[in-house]
């Protein structure tokens, strides 16, 4: 904050938006505080289908520029964090009765060529009876298209958003609740859970599904733009195909399930749209999403799924922009900032992880007229915290930790670069021998990576570490989970 005690910017929630919001506005030199009620990442940004990508079935719905700018930012993001986002390829077997051939063809010619792709490699046509892709799938599919997207792990990305921002002079608080905010003297006075006021002069509402919910609790206000909440819902199975390519299953209702590999022994199946009213933080998925996943996938399968190799399920709320559309499937990913008032308040609708770096820049243009000078836009170029390396050296960056630290496992090596980058260094320090890593609480998590989680990524709880900051939640046991639980207490 500056010398008045009053901050820029007072960012409330601590989403994908709310931290890239953060960084963006942390990193052109204003004072920035970020309020988040749980934990980063804790609903809608960590219950995701984990992809970058241009939305290829938006194109039919005609959100050319959304597809575009989705497109673009495929490889901005693959460049600032080749650590958490990997290039994947995704098949899509085609059949009569759906959407016919020369649409599908036409609509990956656009995304092909609507985003100015560098790195990723173009579409081609896939002889289901000879590549090892039509293996898995059913005799009568013989013909499929495969393209390109991206792959991101959706919690540390907002977490490296909230590491950088912090690192460029924001102030991040978790488990900190905006109970209220109201004018004082042209400035934002708010009030938070922790018992504290704190002063900002514009205020960021990324509250995502509780965005209409806070202007009216806190602000009194009434929503400018009304959202729609959709739930989407998916399960993680026992690894369901050997190799490392993702299918993209075309529905009778219209919709597309994927089935992506997954935390290498794994299958990750979603999603669902569906119109939801409640409390974000009680999503959970029903028996007939569940039904319905497992169906869709079935279709095309030559092995049935067996529900009892279900290992997980989760379920988040989208925040979407309400435009009318008549089912969920079809309500609009874009994103609209809507600007009010004196004090200002800047509330966030809708958008999706892809496009979060360009809705913060959007934000900060939005913001510039009460910041004279305001510096240019920085994050197209910048990386992330532990991304500085190139986008295909993360062989490279294994073989050296590989080399520094011989007493580490080669799994976990490859799970040390897939998820800090060359922040691994940072985390394992001088240590010389698997000892001065401290105790295993579990799988491969030692004492030494819990507490640096701890300090660095402000991680409090089992859940924190399991689900959002790790996936390794798919890997431990009761018994192990309590051992965490013990472990995070005596810190």
């Amino acid at each position: 904050m500056n010398a008045s005690g009053i901050f820029d910017v007072a960012v409330v929630g601590g989403g994908i938006n709310g931290t890239g919001i953060a960084r963006d506005a942390a990193g052109r030199g204003l004072s920035v505080l970020l309020v988040e009620q749980g934990d980063l990442a804790g609903a809608t940004s960590s219950a995701s289908t984990k992809l970058i990508h241009g939305g290829l079935r938006y194109l039919e719905y005609r959100e050319f520029r959304l597809v575009r700018e989705s497109l673009t930012e495929r490889e901005v993001l693959l460049r600032a964090a080749p650590h958490i986002v990997w290039p994947l390829r995704f098949v899509l077997p085609h059949h009569a009765g759906l959407r016919p051939w020369w649409m599908v063809r036409a609509g990956l010619f656009l995304y092909d060529h609507l985003g100015g792709r560098r790195i990723l490699p173009p579409t081609r046509m896939v002889d289901l009876r000879r590549d090892p892709v039509g293996v898995p799938l059913k005799p009568e599919f013989t013909t499929g298209f495969e393209y390109s997207d991206c792959w991101v792990d959706d919690a540390r990305l907002v977490v490296l958003n909230a590491r950088d921002a912090a690192a460029r002079g924001a102030d991040i608080r978790t488990r900190t609740e905006c109970l209220a905010a109201r004018p004082v003297d042209g400035t934002w006075s708010l009030t938070l859970g922790s018992g504290e006021e704190a002063r900002a002069r514009v205020l960021v509402n990324a509250a995502g599904p509780w965005v209409s919910k806070f202007l009216a609790g806190a602000l009194g206000q009434n929503a400018p733009t009304r959202v729609r909440l959709v739930k989407g819902s998916h399960i993680v199975v026992r690894r369901l195909f050997p190799h490392d390519r993702c299918y993209i299953f075309q529905n009778r209702d219209g919709r597309v399930c994927f089935a992506i590999p997954y935390e290498r022994d794994f299958t990750l199946i979603g999603t669902t749209d569906e119109d939801y009213e409640g409390d974000p933080y009680a999503a959970a998925i029903s028996p007939a999403e569940e039904a319905y996943l497992l169906s869709a996938v079935g279709r095309y399968l030559r092995t049935p799924i067996d529900p009892g190799s279900i290992v997980w399920r989760y379920a988040g709320v989208r925040p979407l922009r309400d435009d009318g559309s008549s089912s969920a499937q079809e309500a609009t990913r874009d994103y609209v900032l809507e600007l009010e008032g004196s004090p200002p308040v800047l509330s966030v609708f809708g958008g999706k992880i892809t496009t979060y770096r360009r809705l913060a820049e959007a934000a900060m243009g939005k913001l510039a007229p009460f910041f004279p000078g305001l510096p240019w836009a920085w994050t197209a170029g910048a990386s992330l915290p532990g991304g500085d390396f190139p986008w295909d050296g993360a062989a490279a960056l294994r073989d050296s930790l590989l080399g520094r630290y011989p007493f580490l496992a080669g799994a976990t090596v490859e799970r040390f670069v897939r998820s800090y980058g060359t922040l691994t260094t940072e985390m394992l320090g001088d240590a010389g021998s698997a000892g001065d890593l401290g105790q295993v609480v579990g799988a491969d998590l030692t004492e030494r990576e819990v507490a640096w989680l701890v300090r660095t990524e402000w991680a409090r709880t089992e859940d924190d570490i399991l689900w959002r900051r790790s996936k390794l939640g798919l890997r431990f046991d009761a018994g192990e989970r309590a051992a965490l639980g013990r472990a995070l207490v005596d810190r």
